[in-house]
């Protein structure tokens, strides 16, 4: 998929969020752990709280000895202080374990749920790699900056600025106001405006994290290729291009971080100074004393301890919404797999398969990949589907193995219609070789228990020897404990293949589909995987699918597909005697 067009895709799947605020969408996904978030909360204010108190009491304390009152006076506030030191200690302890108990534990649901619908939805095609990594990973763990940084602090400010205004009144009325109009100008006019300040980059900031994550699995994954085709500068520069963005955008972040804690400590200097005026002028009036007027100041000050969180907060919340909005792009997209509405699809079914008028496309816009596909694979048959690429053969593969479905029409194994039961039903009696099979960075034994975990050693070998891949594998010096490589690039690649196909053979199908098994492989290489593939296959109700010709007089039927229809049926004898695409690509 090309830069553009996978973007594009990703655009489109962003689109498909249900229009909620992404923000709104990401606290109610917090929702079952109110009660936890709520005594966090208060737990926070606490915290928060204790802290003002301690330099209120401190303030009292210091003034009240200027005095040189008895001992005896001042011994309550001593307690006072030890008591708000240790319980702020304590509360702010106790309000993070609370709080990030329950939003990692969100975070973990939010998680299972990603995967599920990955799952569920098969959207790896509709989105680039890194960008996709990305999202599961960055976009992800916003939930978690937005529970923790972006929820707790705003609500901790409201109570614990809301007692703090009334202290303050109680002790001199025009301090109170005066507190909060600084604590709304400091918590909540600057926080807007970094949050309307931080909201285009924050945007761009995610998209930049996607573009360089995919950026750099295309330069890992292709490095071969490049470095062949002279292109590796260029794929390089475009890494530095995404990096360099991302860190302009990073920068704009920290400008306006450095903005928020510039204008809050102004904010609270302003305000500080207009306490002291006002309370020395009281203290001049007669209507403050000296204590009074100690503690109006130093709360004061400390008040803006609730606040000081806040406009880090409001900045990063565009960026947060941006990752919120890619993050239900991929939980919004669309199944393309339509729940069961039965089960009971056995494994030791009949495995006649049938497709009757089946049609599918990828889009209501795009052209039909499959247009009234009929065929049948008799129990026991090995049947060819061939056709030029873009004829829909590995879209009839996909309907088959239930990662989407058709249209219309219908694909039954044993009469019952496959797209009416589960998926892991259907994919415990059909198995396959994909065109280009995932080897995993581990070893053999590992790789061939993806379709059996529980498998002794025994049933690996006697798999390995059917797809004919059982010498090889007795020849190297760590048999089944050889380590394969990242993506089997210490097999050869018609060891893949067999290794695909001994996998598959481990999960005991009734039905096997081939698609593309040799479409990577050279000449000699393809006519011996072929015919291995075709010797393991017999017993099987076997679907091939396949671009050219190798192997298919060994099948009992073949098809003739082009751009989504039959053109042509009937055995491999037959069609080199009938006019038609066939005969024609024979001859060449």
């Amino acid at each position: 998929m090309s830069t553009e067009t996978g973007a594009a895709v990703e655009r489109g799947a962003d689109r498909l969020a249900d229009g909620r605020d992404p923000l709104r969408r990401m606290i109610a996904l917090a929702w079952p752990r109110g009660a936890r978030f709520a005594l966090g909360v208060l737990l926070g204010a606490a915290a928060t709280g204790a802290g003002i108190a301690l330099l209120a009491v401190a303030a009292w304390m210091l003034a009240t000895a200027a005095d040189h009152p008895p001992i005896t006076a001042l011994g309550v506030a001593v307690v006072a202080t030890r008591a708000l030191g240790v319980g702020r200690g304590v509360a702010r302890y106790l309000e993070r374990l609370v709080t990030h108990d329950a939003a990692f534990r969100t975070l973990a649901e939010v998680r299972v749920r990603v995967y599920e619908r990955l799952a569920a939805t098969e959207p790896f095609g509709r989105f680039r790699s890194g960008d996709l990594v990305s999202r599961l990973v960055n976009d992800t763990e916003a939930t978690l900056d937005l529970l923790v940084r972006g929820l707790t602090p705003p609500l901790v400010s409201v109570v614990t600025g809301g007692a703090t205004v009334l202290f303050l009144t109680t002790v001199y009325l025009p301090g109170g106001p005066l507190l909060a109009a600084g604590l709304l100008l400091a918590g909540l006019a600057v926080p807007l405006a970094s949050a309307a300040l931080g909201r285009g980059p924050g945007r761009r900031q995610a998209r930049a994290r996607g573009e360089l994550s995919t950026a750099l699995v295309d330069t890992l994954h292709g490095a071969p290729d490049l470095v062949v085709y002279g292109a590796m500068d260029r794929q390089v520069a475009r890494v530095n291009a995404a990096d360099e963005e991302l860190t302009r955008m990073a920068r704009r972040d920290a400008a306006i971080l450095g903005f928020g804690a510039g204008a809050t400590a102004l904010i609270t200097g302003l305000t500080v100074w207009a306490a002291l005026l006002l309370g020395v002028a009281a203290v001049e009036d007669g209507g403050l004393d000296a204590v009074s007027l100690a503690v109006l100041v130093l709360t004061t000050m400390a008040a803006f301890e609730i606040v000081a969180p806040l406009p880090a907060v409001a900045a990063r919340l565009g960026a947060i919404r941006a990752s919120g909005a890619r993050l239900f792009g991929v939980l919004d997209t669309p199944a393309a797999v339509a729940p069961p509405t039965r089960t009971g699809l056995a494994p030791d079914s009949d495995p006649t398969v049938r497709v009757r008028g089946l049609r599918a496309r990828y889009g209501p816009d795009e052209p039909w990949a499959l247009d009234g596909v009929d065929l049948e694979i008799p129990a026991g048959w090995t049947v060819a589907v061939i056709g030029p690429s873009g004829a829909g053969k590995s879209t009839l593969a996909s309907v088959m193995l239930r990662f989407r479905d058709p249209d219309s029409g219908r694909v039954e194994i044993g009469g019952t219609d496959v797209t009416s039961c589960p998926a892991d039903e259907v994919r415990a009696v059909v198995s396959g070789v994909p065109q280009d099979p995932h080897v995993f960075a581990s070893t053999l034994r590992e790789n061939l228990r993806l379709a059996r975990p529980g498998a002794e050693d025994g049933e690996l070998w006697a798999a390995l020897r059917r797809a004919r891949l059982a010498d090889e594998v007795a020849a190297m010096p760590e048999g089944l404990d050889t380590r394969v490589g990242t993506h089997g690039l210490g097999l050869s690649g018609g060891m893949v293949q067999r290794l695909a196909l001994a996998r598959a053979l481990l999960a005991n199908p009734r039905v096997l589909v081939l698609d593309e098994p040799t479409a990577h492989l050279d000449p000699g290489t393809r006519d011996a995987v072929i015919e291995d593939l075709l010797d393991a296959a017999e017993g099987y109700s076997t679907l091939l699918i396949t671009h050219d010709l190798t192997g298919l007089e060994r099948v009992d039927r073949v098809y003739v597909v082009r751009e989504g229809r039959v053109i042509q049926s009937g055995t491999y004898a037959e069609l080199a005697q009938e006019e038609g695409w066939f005969r024609a690509v024979s001859a060449r």
